[in-house]
């Protein structure tokens, strides 16, 4: 699984050793990006969309030219500005399935910078900065970050090369992403498809002084360490219900282990002296089963989501709260009904019931 954002950083020393001239590319101050079919077909992504959040939207070229024999710069941008002549080039060379993820690209920096040198030569040098990422309902979920560069050295005759080395520093952009989702596409969680849940109960060797719920590990009068408080009341349990997760991205899919616990800390648990008979202890044995029902449906409800990538984590939050107000009204039922056990039929119906339950969960 991978979920750090990444950074690729590319310069390229391009020297043009012929002279001779050639048609230019950048006429009327704009620069026109020639078609040329990308070598490649997505198997990953489409895009669906250019954004621009460069700090400088100027013109993305500054070109040197000749006039009256003395050497000049002049601003040329790419026609229709970047965005749009970058969405052009896009839909024109690249193929794509809109039924694959959708990407956003975003310019951070798209700059190409001419100056004279000695023997009639200028230099140039490009700078790139490209990031990619996901488009979700909320917005963009950032992937990567591509940077890149070229300088070069040109005759002043190869006026074209400035549409060269545009086009090609944006199709090495779009080359390197494919093939980093090609990597990525089935261990980064951020691009993963689906979601599988599968459930697991907590257990814990040795046991400390925590008890984690087993139908072969029932409670005794043992486990109630804490010290007994005063009132009317002759033993008191605290039963818990958390859960945790264990996350792997499998093939593409977001593998969800909830680990549920049940527990009792025995530490938080307590009897007073004059009540230590199997009644009594069935009655707090019965409040931790009710614990382990609740839990229960906790899972069964969770497994009868569809759960997406985009949103399974506060699903299951969520389910996971309203189970905890469940366990809350059905302890206090189960005491209002029994009266804290002191009402025989019921404390018996009350049993009936919770073994029932037990049983049709699959827990007994």
């Amino acid at each position: 699984m991978c979920i750090n954002h990444l950074k690729f950083l590319l310069f390229l020393f391009v020297n043009i050793l012929f002279w001779g001239g050639a048609k230019a590319q950048t006429a009327n101050n704009t620069i026109t990006l020639h078609d040329e079919k990308l070598n490649f077909t997505p198997r990953e992504f489409y895009i669906a969309g250019v954004a621009d959040e460069r700090s400088d939207k100027d013109a993305v070229a500054t070109l040197v030219y000749k006039e009256g024999g003395i050497f000049k710069t002049r601003s040329a941008d790419l026609k229709s500005g970047a965005v749009n002549a970058i969405k052009l080039f896009i839909g024109h060379n690249l193929d794509q399935k809109t039924d694959l993820r959708p990407v956003i690209i975003t310019l951070h920096d798209l700059k190409l910078m001419e100056t004279t040198s000695g023997a009639g030569a200028i230099n140039g040098r490009l700078t790139i900065a490209i990031s990619f990422g996901l488009q979700k309902d909320y917005g963009v979920l950032d992937l990567v970050e591509y940077k890149g560069g070229v300088r070069y050295t040109r005759p002043y005759g190869q006026a074209e090369l400035p549409e060269t080395i545009l086009r090609h520093g944006i199709e090495d952009a779009l080359k390197w992403f494919n093939n980093w989702i090609e990597e990525y596409a089935h261990k980064d969680i951020r691009l993963a498809k689906a979601v599988k849940v599968r459930f697991s109960d907590y257990t814990e060797r040795p046991e400390g002084d925590t008890i984690y719920y087993s139908v072969n590990r029932p409670l005794t009068w043992d486990d109630f360490k804490d010290r007994p408080r005063a009132g009317v009341f002759d033993a008191e349990i605290f039963a818990g219900l958390g859960y945790g997760e264990h996350i792997n991205v499998v093939k593409g899919v977001i593998d969800v282990e909830v680990v549920t616990k049940v527990y009792m800390p025995k530490s938080g648990s307590w009897v007073k002296s004059g009540a230590l008979d199997d009644y009594s202890l069935n009655h707090e044995q019965r409040h931790f089963d009710i614990a382990k029902i609740v839990g229960e449906h906790f899972r069964k409800k969770i497994e009868a989501m569809t759960l997406l990538p985009d949103n399974y984590e506060g699903l299951i939050n969520m389910e996971y709260l309203e189970t905890l107000r469940e366990l809350t009204r059905m302890q206090n039922q189960y005491d209002h009904d029994t009266h804290h056990g002191n009402d025989r039929q019921a404390q018996a119906d009350w049993n009936a019931r919770i073994d029932k339950e037990l049983k049709e969960l699959g827990v007994k």
